[in-house]
């Protein structure tokens, strides 16, 4: 059955393309996602496929009910853009100023949507049932997961997988790890209220850049210092905000950064030193402070069974010397919370192409994939899915 179904694929490959390029064009941001969702919903209802719209907001699900009683596969796809220029020079430039699809969330939903027809098609030989899943919002949190889980899009579901096309994976790889895979996401803010004044007179002021200088200079320390070397763990200040003018000195400062880890403990640990730092270095000048910390996305932790199941079945579509572990990924992401409900498993396609200058990495202006990684995405979904039912 597999030949005819990497047949079938094959064959549909340009549609897959014309689709991931449609979105490319017209990309939506999180949670204001609406011609996407629609665009989604209204293919897989022209192949007959049961679907539900406005799941947890802003989610669609389809189910293929298969020819034979078994269990139940869920496929996930991501859909959201980011607010992000597009620089590429290509037929499918985004036409949407100031928001592109820098992560590849246009080619995951393109592969599922192809993924879902040929299932379709060969539903009859099916020996159990599909779930498709095509999620908004995984770019910013809460996040769709969680939203969607709330409202049953796993209900009866056995087993689930998802894979993330790379571009800084060579085409025609793929990754994947056993346990702890991508890292939890967290965000914190810290405002610094000092006592401004005239640059001339710094005695008479509290200098909130300077005790911001410091806390962004302290925090560095604490995964160098603080942190068991064998854990990952990273803290990164993305933005620092003080001051209107050279010869005033800024009453207010204004810090944002994240937090990623793969271990909870750490994760708390970092928080305490967060806190202490901050603390301790405001009050020792007399400065006013406010330290908010979200946190965001858990862990993704990959299931073991379900991880080496996934890895035999891409190993058909690539061959054995193009499946490979990989060390676990710092950015996060919300399929975490399928995971956290129902084993399966998150894998890297690779999708970079060095000859073809698609070497950019996820989130950049020029970052684009290697069109031919759907085919191989999808084969391995496939493959994942049609074996998995046989097998139970």
């Amino acid at each position: 059955m597999l030949d005819y179904v990497y047949e079938r694929l094959t064959e549909l490959f340009p549609e897959m393309v014309e689709n991931r390029r449609y979105f490319h064009k017209y990309p939506e941001l999180s949670f204001k996602e609406v011609n996407t969702p629609k665009k989604i919903a209204e293919y897989l209802q022209e192949l007959g496929i049961e679907v539900r719209t406005n799941v947890g907001g802003r989610g669609v699900v389809g189910k293929i009910v298969g020819g034979k009683s078994g269990k139940t596969v869920a496929i996930r796809a991501d859909f959201d853009g980011l607010p992000v220029q597009d620089e590429k020079e290509v037929s499918y430039k985004s036409q949407i100023p100031g928001v592109m699809h820098a992560c590849g969330h246009d080619a995951h939903t393109a592969i599922l949507l192809t993924v879902a027809r040929v299932l379709h098609e060969y539903r009859e030989s099916l020996s159990g049932n599909v779930v498709l899943i095509h999620q908004f919002a995984e770019e910013v949190s809460p996040g769709g997961a969680k939203a969607m889980i709330e409202d049953d899009c796993l209900d009866g579901v056995d087993v689930i997988f998802g894979t993330h096309l790379w571009s800084t994976v060579p085409v025609g790889e793929v990754k994947y790890g056993i346990g702890h895979f991508m890292a939890s996401s967290d965000r914190f803010e810290i405002e610094v209220k000092g006592k401004g004044g005239h640059g001339a007179s710094p005695h008479e002021t509290i200098d909130s850049i300077v005790v911001g200088a410091t806390i962004v200079k302290e925090i560095q320390q604490i995964v160098s210092r603080n942190i068991n070397p064998l854990k990952p763990a990273v803290v990164s200040v993305g933005t620092f905000h003080a001051g209107e003018t050279f010869n005033v000195i800024a009453d207010h400062a204004k810090i944002t950064g994240t937090v990623r880890t793969l271990d909870t403990s750490v994760q708390e640990l970092i928080i305490d030193r967060l806190e202490k730092i901050v603390k301790g270095t405001c009050e020792s000048v007399g400065a006013e402070y406010k330290l908010k910390y979200e946190k965001g996305y858990p862990p993704v932790f990959n299931h073991e069974a379900e991880t080496v199941f996934l890895a035999d079945c891409a190993k058909k579509v690539v061959g054995t010397a193009k499946v490979n572990a990989m060390e676990p990924l710092m950015g996060g992401e919300d399929f975490a919370y399928y995971l956290q409900k129902v084993p399966g498993t998150f894998f890297i396609t690779g999708a970079g192409n060095a000859k073809k200058d698609i070497v950019y990495p996820h989130h950049h202006p020029k970052f684009d994939i290697d069109e031919d990684s759907m085919l191989i995405a999808a084969k391995v979904f496939v493959t994942s899915v049609i074996e998995y039912l046989q097998k139970n």
